[in-house]
């Protein structure tokens, strides 16, 4: 990683200066306003804490749900200041406002070994367009940029990347840090032999990053719905099952290109809707139904592999195998996640690239039983796309 992080600060940088940490606090909330899992909140108390260590001021900025670029109040970061608090064991004082003359005398006057937390980012209107007033805005409340934000690192906002270029310096947190440095030691240098495994529903959402991994991969296995895609390309019945018909042809190609590294599954549970898992049965891959659809991997196909998973030395997962969400369909997608654990014990490296591949690790109670779960889900993705991520790219470069 080529980007100045927070710990090539030197003494001069960071002590008594207001230091903007771009947090992403992008927390999952009941219907009571309650926080239902803090994993986000956590995975930025280290960067926080080493600022604090050294005397800084941490201004923390985060974004929470998808509020239109106004108030609402479901979407207050309140709840995690309070969270926040709880979990640091400092004072967090929490202004409901951004780019205010309030927000401004709050940065003034925040006191050693205190955070401040200011209002939504998204409640903002120049926040989602980059709008260089807001960028200058939020500069101006603070000596020095932080951003540990990977979960955003793809979106160029005022908050990720239009911010750093009135404010410097401008250096990755140690999340973000992290980060870079699984997910770039998956594509460059992974310990061999390395294998990738691919799920969810649709193949047209990780055409990129199949093709970038394909020709560093030892094994690339593919599960979840878009594994019928591939099926469909192989002239198999499919049933009900959900197939891209226009990408059958690109699944074709790939199949001749890249057939000896791509394994799909050999088997498959059917059924003739989610809505009806008591029907739930195992078939071969040629037998499926006309008039049911695979819902997940087979236990042949968990199986074999788990075995892969264990011959493997660097494992990289991102997507289900099936409807997670619900059982049985969710037995494929847990023995992934066990067989991984039991390679993180033996001395892989295992990295799980955010989104739901995430959400099931930590459904198993498996999360801290990987090397890396990955907290962006669609910056994980562009970032083993190979695409520029505008939040790291604006960060200051080491010399």
């Amino acid at each position: 990683m080529n980007k100045r992080t927070v710990r090539d600060l030197s003494s001069d940088e960071i002590k008594g200066k207001r230091a903007i940490v771009r947090a992403d606090f992008n927390v999952p909330l009941d219907d009571n306003g309650e926080i239902t899992d803090d994993t986000r909140i956590r995975a930025a108390l280290p960067t926080l804490r080493l600022l604090l260590d050294r005397g800084a001021r941490p201004i923390v900025l985060s974004h929470l749900g998808r509020p239109k670029g106004k108030p609402e109040q479901k979407f207050s970061l309140q709840p995690v200041g309070k969270r926040l608090e709880k979990l640091i064991g400092k004072k967090v004082n929490f202004v409901e406002t951004t780019d205010t003359d309030e927000a401004m005398q709050a940065a003034a006057t925040l006191a050693d070994d205190e955070i401040l937390l200011l209002e939504n980012t998204r409640f903002l209107g120049g926040e989602e367009t980059n709008d260089p007033r807001l960028s200058r805005a939020l500069a101006s409340l603070g000596d020095l940029f932080v951003n540990d934000a990977f979960g955003t690192a793809h979106r160029a906002h005022a908050s990720t990347e239009g911010i750093s270029e009135f404010l410097k310096p401008a250096v990755a947190g140690l999340l973000m840090e992290r980060e870079l440095d699984y997910l770039g030691k998956a594509l460059e240098g992974a310990e061999k032999p390395f294998v990738a495994i691919l799920g969810g529903s649709k193949i047209s959402g990780k055409i990129d990053v199949i093709e970038a991994l394909l020709p560093k991969v030892d094994g690339l296995l593919v599960g979840g719905a878009m594994a019928c895609t591939f099926y469909r390309a192989m002239g198999l019945e499919t049933g009900k099952s959900l197939v891209e018909d226009d990408k059958v042809q690109l699944a074709a190609d790939l199949l001749e290109k890249w057939g000896t590294r791509i394994t799909l599954p050999h088997d498959a549970m059917v059924a003739p809707g989610r809505e009806r898992p008591e029907a739930a049965h195992a078939v071969h891959r040629d037998a499926i139904p006309a008039g049911e659809a695979m819902l997940d991997i087979g236990p042949r196909t968990s199986e074999s592999f788990g075995r892969a998973i264990a011959s493997a030395r660097t494992i990289l997962w991102n997507g289900p195998m099936g409807v997670f969400e619900t059982p049985p369909f969710d037995k494929g997608t847990s023995a992934i996640a066990t067989a991984m654990a039991s390679a993180t014990n033996h001395g892989a490296t295992t990295i799980v690239g955010g989104g739901d591949s995430a959400a099931a690790v930590a459904q198993a109670g498996l999360a801290d039983k990987m090397s890396h779960v990955s907290t962006g889900g669609g910056a994980s993705l562009e970032f083993l796309e190979g695409k520029p991520l505008p939040g790291v790219e604006a960060l200051d470069d080491r010399r």
